[in-house]
């Protein structure tokens, strides 16, 4: 059975927000899922909305699949390069700030 897959890398939003997105849509069709997404009010949503169009185009143009019959079969969020900055604190001290990125899979599969 094919599959087609996007991957999102090194978007600049920490993987706990993506992850509460992701559980919205594992499991359900395609179309509903992009519902879902573009009335979701997350910042995650706005990423994977892009991410969604970008599976399905692969898998009609690559895979020649019905885009009617797409369901998310997968999707999972790992965590990418974290950026480490400086925040001045008082007395001539600072704090560090992390600055986490997500690297994303999203797969693709027809219905029977």
């Amino acid at each position: 059975m094919e599959e087609a897959r996007a991957y999102l890398k090194i978007a600049r939003i920490s993987p706990r927000k993506v992850q509460i997105v992701l559980d919205l849509i594992r499991g359900k069709d395609a179309e509903y899922a992009m519902g879902i997404l573009k009335n979701t009010p997350k910042s995650a949503s706005e990423y994977l909305v892009k991410l969604l169009k970008s599976a399905m185009a692969n898998a009609e143009n690559n895979f020649g699949m019905d885009t009617s019959r797409l369901y998310v079969a997968e999707c999972f969020v790992c965590p990418g390069p974290t950026m480490k900055r400086m925040l001045p604190r008082a007395k001539g001290s600072a704090d560090r700030l992390l600055k986490r990125t997500s690297n994303v899979t999203l797969v693709l599969k027809e219905r029977n």
